[in-house]
């Protein structure tokens, strides 16, 4: 499956009061939020605790399109195509049934379904946010942080003071702490990840078919309790998988290998290619697949206002989760959007309530969806097992992919939810919000020009024919002779819980 994609892209909009964000966190989301900023010229030091960025012990990891898209309109596609495969159909174990991915589909959402591993996307957004000039500080980790004096103490003593802080490190770092102290739920699984090299496959008569087939593909085996996902790599040669299972002691941090005989033992149980894969892997890390209480309204942000939440720090996802990079950079993505119209600082606190509000009922969503697609692989035998077998085995049988539908006229609910999370436009949303609700109080404090205040009469004609839900804090900032009556927040799509992810 080829589909062209343009490096084509008008500049970004660059804003005209420049401010200075300090960003804790080298990882996805920081270093994306990072070259967000440059692109649009705040000046930008990030701070990251690691020595180097060799990361290759956490394996592999998929971009959906909704990512690719995003890293595309930054021109990064050709750096891209030397790390990365596209993936064009997916196997599930029995087999149950495959499926190819819609050519159609894919070119709606400008994007691809791409196939790398985890270093080697780090590496390149590292670089690239250098090349457009991040201050990026490795070895460098953090003592404290405190959003009301808008500093960071380094272990070192060195304290740095900026006008935003951006809370980058994770679910369990420094920044998330500051918000709030509810501790993850107990787990039930662990994730262990690992890559095989493709030599080592090619060689065994039973798993060279993973390189075998029309399309490259990711494959997903089901069990009791347990589960795997399989896909080729790009850049070096390698398959990565994603083993779940049961809680077994081993689970330990991204950075400190696992001892291999806990993901053979899951596997033991499972199909002799698997085994085959597990006896092959040299190497693995393990860690737990926890559910976090999900920060709510005005719990990204500081209450100084001068400190936001953005990645696994705002929005934790399981491990292996499909959507996790792709959330992290469509948070850089949106934050910059919305910082490109900055013309003074009284819209510093506005433009991170705004970008709360567009990102939390998304990210909470799809996060949400993706613990459910881990209990729909793992699903121990039962009515629920069987019906969701036979639902796939049904359509292999009628020559369908296993998502789709009987007829042209209808989609499965499952492949209606995927077109929605992988067609969403980051990037469009922050536009939007801009267009009816930023301009709004633009107008309100006399700094609309000629062109952007007609824009403004024309959203609040608009909101008096067809107001929304609830105010917003951006809106409440508006006098309230210049508001509509109710002023809400930008809708957003919802997912269901019980779908398969491919």
């Amino acid at each position: 499956m080829t589909i062209s994609y343009t490096n084509e892209y008008p500049p970004p909009k660059r804003a005209e009061l420049q401010i200075e964000f300090l960003v804790v966190g080298g990882g996805i989301s920081g270093l994306a939020c990072a070259i967000a900023l440059r692109r649009i010229g705040h000046k930008v030091i990030l701070l990251e605790a690691d020595r180097t960025l060799d990361t290759q012990l956490l394996g592999g990891c998929r971009m959906a399109p909704n990512l690719a898209k995003i890293l595309y309109h930054w021109g990064l596609h050709d750096k891209l195509e030397p790390m990365s495969l596209r993936g064009g159909t997916v196997h599930t174990g029995e087999c149950l049934g495959p499926h190819v991915w819609d050519e159609e589909m894919l070119r709606e959402t400008r994007g691809e379904f791409i196939f790398a591993h985890y270093a080697d996307l780090r590496r390149l957004l590292y670089d690239t946010a250098v090349s457009l000039g991040a201050d990026i500080r490795l070895n460098t980790p953090v003592a404290s942080i405190d959003p009301d004096d808008q500093s960071v103490t380094l272990r070192s003593g060195e304290i740095l003071r900026a006008d935003v802080i951006i809370g980058a490190d994770g679910a369990y770092g420094l920044s998330r702490g500051l918000m709030t102290d509810d501790p993850p739920a107990p787990h039930q699984f662990v994730m262990y990840s690992t890559t095989v090299s493709k030599k080592a496959i090619i060689a065994d008569q039973d798993l060279r078919w993973l390189y075998e087939q029309p399309y490259r593909s990711m494959f997903s085996w089901f069990g009791d309790g347990r589960a795997v996902l399989g896909f080729p790599l790009g850049g070096k040669e390698e398959f990565a998988l994603f083993v779940y299972g049961p809680t077994d002691g081993f689970e330990s941090t991204w950075t400190q290998p696992a001892i291999l005989d806990g993901m053979r033992k899951c596997l033991a149980s499972s199909e002799i290619r698997l085994q085959k894969l597990g006896e092959l892997a040299t190497h693995a890390i393990c860690v737990p697949v926890q559910e976090f209480k999900a920060l709510e309204e005005e719990e990204w942000i500081h209450e100084s206002g001068r400190m936001l939440l953005i990645g696994e720090a705002a929005h934790p996802y399981p491990p292996g989760a499909i959507q996790t990079c792709a959330m992290a950079i469509e948070d850089g993505a949106v934050l910059a959007k919305l910082f490109s119209h900055l013309r003074s600082p009284d819209q510093i606190t506005t433009f991170l309530y705004a970008f709360e509000s567009l990102r939390l009922n998304r990210c909470t969503n799809v996060c949400t969806k993706e613990f459910g697609d881990i209990y729909f692989m793992t699903m121990p035998p039962g009515p629920q097992q069987e019906g969701r077998d036979n639902h796939f085995r049904g359509r292999k049988d009628k020559g369908l992919n296993v998502l789709d539908a009987e007829s042209v006229e209808e989609e499965t609910p499952q492949w209606t939810e995927i077109k929605e999370v992988f067609g969403y436009d980051a990037e469009d949303e922050a536009d939007n919000w801009w267009q009816e609700w930023g301009l709004l109080r633009e107008r309100a404090v006399g700094r609309v020009d000629m062109i952007e205040g007609g824009l403004a009469s024309i959203v609040v004609q608009q909101q008096e024919i067809q107001p929304i839900s609830k105010l917003a804090y951006w809106a409440r900032q508006i006098p309230l002779k210049e508001q509509s009556e109710t002023i809400g927040r930008p809708r957003h799509a919802r997912w269901g819980r019980n779908s398969l992810r491919i």
